[in-house]
């Protein structure tokens, strides 16, 4: 639900409720009360909340997965390349590395 994925985008940038609150200009109730999918954000906060973690609009409704948008303003096409090129390599270790299990941590 849309609450718990504000709170994982809120916690992955380690900022509190109060913090990302100032940043939308609303209060701390307002971000506690979407967390806790008590309400919604207008269309236009949750506009300001997507463009806030680069993310979709869709990715916060949960309508996509693993959606994430990176701000590659200033960057050259050079920069982008390599920038995809991570990306690539990255997907490509994740597919070889088994995923730990909680013995591994034993």
């Amino acid at each position: 639900m849309f609450g718990e994925q504000l709170k994982t985008l809120r916690l992955a940038k380690n900022i509190s409720q109060v913090e990302f609150a100032k940043k939308l200009g609303v209060s701390k109730q307002s971000v506690s009360n979407w967390e806790n999918n008590n309400i919604l954000p207008s269309i236009e906060m949750l506009k300001k909340i997507a463009v806030f973690f680069s993310c979709s609009t869709d990715y916060l409704l949960e309508l996509e997965e693993n959606r994430m948008l990176l701000e590659t303003t200033g960057l050259t096409l050079n920069q982008l390349s390599h920038i995809q090129e991570l990306i690539n390599d990255l997907r490509a270790l994740n597919s070889r590395i088994p995923p730990k299990t909680l013995h591994d941590y034993d």
